[in-house]
């Protein structure tokens, strides 16, 4: 496996039709294993280690201060994502399609 992260993110603005920068996104299981902001295009390419073992995990992205910082009132402060790793695991892309009072998920490529 190359030292790529194994997982990685996108987050778009719904309501703007825009990437979302600067959203705090945080790796975790039963400890924090990886984090980062989204940048200029919405996006995280390195977020933990290259390699993880099967199970749970969790990406928590703090939705509540991108917002407050655009003075746009939302329903959701956080929102976390729980997914799968498979054993047989190569990269696995959580996007997020974002809006002040809803929110979608899927498994990119």
């Amino acid at each position: 496996m190359s030292d790529r992260s194994l997982i990685s993110t996108h987050v778009l603005d719904a309501s703007t039709g825009a990437p979302a920068q600067g959203i705090s996104v945080i790796l975790g299981a039963d400890s924090e294993l990886g984090s980062g902001v989204t940048d200029f295009q919405g996006r995280i390419s390195d977020l933990g280690p290259a390699s993880l073992p099967p199970g749970r995990y969790r990406l928590t992205f703090e939705t509540g201060r991108y917002f407050a910082d655009r003075d746009i009132e939302t329903f959701y402060p956080a929102v976390d994502i729980v997914f799968e790793v498979l054993a047989d695991a190569s990269h696995y892309h959580v996007p997020l399609l974002l809006s002040p009072f809803a929110f979608t998920t899927y498994r990119g490529s």
